[in-house]
């Protein structure tokens, strides 16, 4: 059964709303905000019900010994009782020794007044406020006081095993009430401090976020421009040093140039469309596209058409898109032979996507380093029973035409990360002959039924 809870239940809102209860949340507020004022009133209350028997007359003055004592004593020992309570969470236990003392010295005087009750209200005080290991000081100091109660002062004197009892539970209750009452403030100040944890917690968790999708951000757009630039650099180049040998080249390479840059210019506005696309109201959670992720670069499924915040939407690259990329680059110049094995149209489309990444960046990075002139050897081999994909690149090396920029080494960063996101890890360096080489393992998921594996090893 699920406890009430506030506009949950209708109970509960109706006790909530009651005169009674609105009005101790206020005492409660007003006794956080100022806790000397309320101690005041305790104070004055139980000096108000001492002195008040001050004019009792009759049996009560008789039973409990006040016609023995002078008026003046009575008053002074009200005063001494009450008086204290105005600090007693401040000094708790100086105020319940005070106390204590007081009331030891009436009781063995032979007489007790209404403002005893002070006694308990330091008890629970000190269980409140003290440390916790002063509570069996505090208990060994009770216990002789109330017996001296229970055998001097009439009417528990007739019988003091029954008064001492039942002092003995009252003064247990007021402990009680007190380490109730902080247990709850220190389950209160818990749960605070947790909430505060979790709310670091989760701020914590979105400036992450944020910044992961950064760099995933700066990862597409460094492919995409990148290698885009890098073609476009490279042809023009050609294009100049042959302007003069052959210009009947020249529409061709700036045909070439004119396509790459529209389709370097479509694919960052796909990319960005994405980022800022927004679902429509009416549209139902699980009515997205099935292999289509709106919000970020990674948009790949069978649907390549559709528009989403006025970007139209087409599935990410993936290794079917290989052969174009290398035609693409064999156009700047470099001779590029492709080879792939196994079946890598079937990978996960963000497997796919990250072998496209890769090899897109090693031949941005062969083409600006090496120059027009090189040889490259893209390779990749789809391994069932290993359970992996990998991804080679070499170059031959060469004299590049114009001196490259110095790089930041953004892209070997990026092809690290973009391994490490798919579980591999990429090598890369000089080759023993000369060139350059790179290196991709990636894990791939291993199909549902093993007979598929054995099928494609035959």
């Amino acid at each position: 059964m699920s406890s009430a809870t506030p506009g949950t239940d209708p109970l509960w809102d109706h006790l909530a709303d009651h005169p009674v209860a609105r009005g101790w949340l206020r005492v409660r507020a007003a006794d956080r905000a100022h806790p000397q004022v309320l101690d005041g009133f305790v104070a004055t209350f139980v000096l108000l019900i001492g002195l008040v028997d001050l004019f009792r007359n009759g049996e009560y003055r008789s039973l409990f010994g006040l016609n023995t004592e002078p008026t003046w004593v009575l008053a002074l020992t009200a005063a001494a009782q009450a008086l204290p309570l105005v600090r007693r969470r401040r000094a708790p236990l100086t105020v319940f020794w005070v106390v204590l003392a007081v009331c030891a010295l009436q009781w063995a005087l032979g007489f007790a007044l209404r403002s005893d009750l002070s006694l308990m209200i330091v008890l629970y005080g000190v269980a409140r406020y003290a440390p916790p290991r002063r509570l069996p000081w505090v208990a060994a100091a009770v216990l002789p006081c109330i017996t001296v109660l229970a055998w001097r002062v009439e009417p528990l004197s007739r019988r003091p095993w029954t008064g001492l009892f039942f002092m003995a539970c009252a003064a247990t209750a007021a402990a009680a009430l007190g380490l109730a009452a902080r247990i709850r403030q220190a389950q209160l100040a818990a749960l605070a401090d947790r909430a505060a944890t979790l709310e670091v917690e989760r701020e914590q968790r979105e400036r992450l976020a944020t910044a992961d999708e950064r760099a995933r951000v700066s990862r597409e757009l460094h492919d995409i421009v990148g290698h885009s630039l890098a073609v476009i650099i490279g042809l023009a180049d050609g294009g100049a040093a042959q302007a003069e040998l052959r210009p009947e080249r020249g529409p061709e390479v700036l045909r070439i140039i004119a396509e790459t840059g529209r389709e370097s210019l479509g694919e960052l506005r796909r990319t960005l469309g994405a980022l800022r696309a927004e679902v429509p109201d009416d549209a139902a959670p699980g009515s997205a596209t099935p292999g289509h992720q709106v919000g970020g670069p990674v948009v790949g499924g069978p649907v390549a058409g559709g528009a989403i915040g006025g970007a139209e939407l087409h599935p990410q690259p993936g290794t079917a898109e290989l052969g174009v990329l290398c035609e693409r680059l064999r156009a700047a110049g470099p001779t590029v032979t492709y080879t792939a094995s196994g079946h890598t149209a079937a990978l996960p489309p963000g497997l796919q996507l990250a072998v496209y990444r890769i090899v897109q960046e090693a031949l941005t990075n062969s083409l600006k380093h090496a120059g027009p002139g090189t040889d490259v050897r893209v390779s990749v081999a789809a391994d069932l029973r290993a359970a992996e994909v990998r991804v080679r690149v070499d170059d031959s090396g060469g004299e590049p035409e114009t001196t490259p920029a110095a790089g930041s080494g953004h892209g070997l960063i990026g092809l690290r990360e973009r391994a490490a996101l798919a579980g591999g890890s990429v090598t890369a360096g000089p080759r023993p002959g000369g060139g350059w080489s790179v290196a991709a393992i990636l894990p791939m998921p291993l199909p549902d039924d093993p007979s598929e594996a054995e099928e494609e090893d035959r």
